[in-house]
């Protein structure tokens, strides 16, 4: 099997739309577009306690819920346009993304931002801290596939 057996051409207009887009951000607002923060703001809106009702996030959850949407939004136009509406599954069991989904949450907390914030922005930026992250994230995205690949789970 190949590789990119759809090729490559989606995976380069992605990455160039979302360079652009994250670039166009900072650019217009001297925002740094991150996920990680989007949900902690977003939870400032239910939830009382300190770190959620930091005035950085509660004074940024308006844009940052605008710019989550317009994640969703650029999602569904490409599957009206690139998937023709097919429906997309995974074949992991949902246990294995509920967990995979709290440590990848967790971990975005721990180093203080997601991939996107240090992946996207912060190398961009020339942060030494994101390039840290950013290493950090990738050793661990690879130990755990060759230990998941060993044990059957994927």
């Amino acid at each position: 099997m190949l590789p990119l057996p759809a090729g490559f051409a989606h995976y380069l207009i992605g990455g160039v739309c979302i360079g652009l887009g994250v670039a166009l951000l900072f650019t217009l607002t001297g925002l740094i577009g991150g996920m990680s923060s989007v949900y902690s703001s977003t939870w400032s809106y239910v939830v009382d306690r300190p770190f959620f009702q930091q005035p950085r996030l509660v004074n940024s959850r308006g844009w940052r819920l605008a710019y989550a949407a317009g994640l969703i939004v650029g999602a569904f136009v490409w599957w009206l346009l690139f998937a023709h509406g097919e429906r997309v599954a995974v074949s992991i069991p949902p246990w294995q993304l509920a967990i995979g989904g709290v440590l990848v949450g967790y971990g975005a907390r721990l180093s203080r931002g997601c991939t996107s914030g240090h992946g996207i922005c912060g190398l961009a930026s020339l942060k030494l801290p994101s390039l840290l992250a950013v290493l950090t994230f990738m050793a661990t995205a690879f130990i755990t596939a060759n230990v998941m690949a060993r044990v059957g789970g994927g």
